[in-house]
């Protein structure tokens, strides 16, 4: 399948986060390649979605009530055949990395990937390409050695030549409703601080954030470090979805 540039992509999220599956869709809704998201919160809820119409690419998170998301993809490629699937999970699980790729998954992202990749992802599924998280790559060609199977070439890492991923030690899931203390981490950050956040939120790299604000980028990635450990955060889309919240705009 090819990207038609006359119209924009359709999308469907499936999370069972209500905070961080709106912040998404919000998110992405920026980008004037997609349709504004529909959104779902288990299987059962994504399958009547999709009997109601079909979007091009289905964003799936793994760890959903009742039957998880590895689990329901053969039911979701039933229902929705040309759909693109694309896991965007916290896992780090090689069987659910395994088990998502052998089940048609056309993608599967780790929650910490950067906004602008994701969006660059989405583009590159739709367009027939596989995409994996770098930090899920060794565990990928683990999972074909141990079932004496050469790894596919067309799974490739993702990649951004605008961004460096900030990547944690583990990933930690989004919050399913937004914490009291959101407002009070918020006030200690920076005018500058705030600043920043608000292109992360519109999904600049640091290079953009770096161009438009007339500083080294360097001194933009110390910014974003500070950012995260005064929220708490883990990575750069869920500093966005929180900034996003709170109607931190530029």
């Amino acid at each position: 399948m090819t990207t038609d540039s006359s119209r924009r992509i359709q999308l469907l999220v499936v999370d069972d986060h209500t905070l961080f599956r709106r912040g998404l869709k919000a998110l992405l809704s920026q980008d004037e390649r997609f349709e504004e998201a529909r959104e779902a919160a288990d299987v059962g809820e994504a399958l009547r979605s999709l009997a109601q119409a079909r979007p091009d690419v289905i964003l799936l998170d793994n760890h959903l009530p009742g039957v998880r998301g590895v689990e329901a993809i053969p039911s979701l490629k039933e229902a929705a055949p040309d759909c693109r699937i694309l896991m965007l999970t916290v896992s780090e699980n090689e069987e659910d990395l395994a088990a998502a790729l052998q089940a048609g998954a056309d993608g599967y992202l780790l929650k910490t990937v950067e906004s602008d990749q994701l969006c660059d992802a989405i583009v590159k599924v739709l367009d027939g390409k596989s995409v994996v998280s770098p930090e899920m790559m060794t565990k990928l060609f683990n999972v074909f050695r141990s079932q004496g199977a050469p790894a596919p070439a067309s799974a490739a890492p993702l990649t951004s030549t605008t961004a460096a991923p900030v990547v944690p030690e583990a990933p930690v899931p989004a919050p399913a409703a937004p914490p009291a203390e959101d407002a009070d981490a918020l006030a200690k950050l920076s005018a500058r601080e705030r600043q920043i956040l608000a292109l992360i939120a519109r999904g600049d790299s640091n290079k953009l954030i770096a161009r438009e604000l007339d500083i080294a980028e360097t001194t933009v990635k110390i910014h974003v470090q500070h950012i995260l450990r005064k929220l708490n955060l883990t990575s750069r889309v869920q500093a966005a979805v929180l900034a996003v919240h709170h109607n931190l705009r530029t």
